[in-house]
Parts: C-alpha cells; structure tokens; sequence
C-alpha cells in the first residue's frame, strides 16, 4: 500500500490532483484545504490513504498526517464516507475539529458542505468523548528532518489534555476543559497557557 508520495505537481482539478513522481502521474482525490496548499510545476509531499474496494483503489492525499488520521477517525462513523469526512476537514480544521466534539458543538460540524444536522450530531457524539486518532508518525514511524512535523494548535491540545489526565482528571472532562481554554485563548495557546486555563475553570 502507499503512505507517502514526494513529487511535482502536475495538475489540479475539482477534488483531485495528479503529483509525478518520477515521470509516473499518481491520481489523487484531496479535500480543498489539501488543494489549496498545492501549486502546479512546484513539489509536493502528500500522506497518503490507500483505500481497496472490490475492483477500485482509490489514493487520498493530505497536506499532514494529523488531516489523514481525522480522515480515517471520521469514517468509522456510520453515515460519514470520504466525501463527508472531506467536507468536514475543509470546514474545520484538525484543532477545530477535536474542539467541535469535545463541546459537542453540533453547528460548527454541520458547516461542511452536504453533512445535515443529524451527521453533524452523530460526528459530535461519537467523537466527543475519544482522544485524537494516533498519526502514523507517533505510532514508530520515524520522519525526516525534512519532513519533520510542525508543531501545531492541536498537538498543545494533545499535550494539554493527557497532562491533565496525568493529574487526575477524567479524560472526557480533560477534553471539554481545554477545547474550552483554546476558545477562549485562541489557536495560538501556549500549552501553559491551556493547562492554566482549563484547571482554572475547572476551579483546581
């Protein structure tokens, strides 16, 4: 199965994109956020899900992991297929997304494009009180330097949320606690910042 592709951009259409690599043009459906990322002629990086289904393989491509992870993560929701789980990732972000459950905050979730209220509500409630999907590279993948990954809103909310656990806290409350503090602080939190907040209004 492929996991990774590196190459040059060859051309961008509606929902796919073909990268060369190596003079061979790999097809690849991608979400508008990983579109958007993309420039034609210029290279290109994509995590790559590899999805067999009877006599069709289909590659789905992401700018980072974390956004393939929460691809797959989506899917195990009955109703939720690649299409929606697309939609949703092009509405919210990784960070957002994993706020929008903690909360329960059904109408974020129900801003992607083609994904009703009742979607939207079972995506809430299933995910709300699950940790984040563990990416390839933090399951004994070890990336390059080059393709090391950048710190992001929700790897603090990761970090925040099993430093709380550590503390004691239920890891549902933990959840809720610190998408609340980023709310409240913005995406660009300190991990400090979080844990501070969260305890705070947790009234520890």
């Amino acid at each position: 199965m492929i996991g990774k592709l590196k190459g040059v951009v060859d051309t961008i259409g509606a929902g796919e994109m073909i990268l060369d690599v190596g003079g061979v043009g790999y097809l690849v459906q991608c979400g508008a956020s990983t579109l958007r990322t993309l420039i034609v002629g210029e290279a290109a990086v994509l995590h790559i899900e590899t999805i067999l289904r009877q006599d069709m393989l289909k590659l789905y491509g992401f700018a980072s992991e974390e956004e393939r992870a929460w691809f797959m993560r989506l899917q195990d929701i009955q109703g939720v297929g690649p299409k929606a789980a697309f939609a949703v990732l092009d509405a919210l972000s990784p960070a957002e997304l994993m706020n929008a459950a903690a909360l329960e905050d059904k109408a974020s979730i129900a801003r992607a494009q083609g994904v009703g209220p009742r979607i939207a509500a079972r995506i809430a409630g299933e995910l709300k009180d699950k940790p984040p999907p563990m990416g390839r590279s933090l399951g004994g993948l070890t990336p390059t330097d080059e393709a090391a990954p950048v710190a992001t809103p929700l790897s603090a909310n990761t970090e925040a949320v099993s430093a709380l656990v550590n503390l004691g806290l239920a890891q549902p409350d933990a959840l809720r606690a610190v998408a609340s503090a980023q709310r409240a602080l913005g995406e660009d939190a300190t991990l400090d910042s979080l844990i501070r907040t969260a305890l705070k209004d947790m009234g520890k």
